[in-house]
């Protein structure tokens, strides 16, 4: 009987540290910024880890102001993409209406390092800006180490 609550212990304790889940981003283009916020916040809430690993584009971008800088790291083959927000195509005709509003939110949530990119590389416009993996990105957040 001991060796039976032992064991069932053991599988327990296993199966709690594994529930920890890493959210792997490898092509993220973006989407609706309240469900990113409610995405992150829940990453955020149970300490999970963000790899960047490809893609991350707009609303994903969010990531940044959301979860603890020290739970996110990029890979070599991350990049990044800021845009002027935009509001919802389906209220607009389908035609692309930014969002002066959208746009202050999105950077309200956003750390100095990243505010100090878009400012150096001329601001959000329509146009995407991306950065890719290498010293500027490294000035926003970490590689990813080895053993993640």
């Amino acid at each position: 009987m001991r060796i039976t609550l032992l064991g069932l212990l053991v599988f327990l304790c296993l199966a709690a540290s594994s529930a920890r889940a890493d959210l792997h981003i490898t092509s993220d283009h973006g989407g609706y910024v309240e469900e990113y916020k409610t995405k992150y916040a829940r990453i955020r809430d149970h300490h999970e880890r963000v790899i960047i690993d490809g893609v991350c584009n707009s609303a994903c971008t969010l990531v940044f102001g959301i979860v603890p800088m020290n739970k996110i790291c990029v890979t070599p083959r991350a990049s990044l993409g800021f845009h002027l927000a935009y509001y919802d195509k389906a209220f607009t005709f389908g035609i692309k209406v930014t969002s002066t509003e959208g746009t202050s939110d999105l950077m309200s949530y956003y750390p100095d390092t990243v505010k100090d990119w878009i400012r150096r590389n001329g601001g959000l416009t329509t146009e995407m800006k991306k950065i890719k993996n290498g010293i500027e990105l490294w000035k926003i957040v970490d590689p990813c180490p080895d053993e993640w």
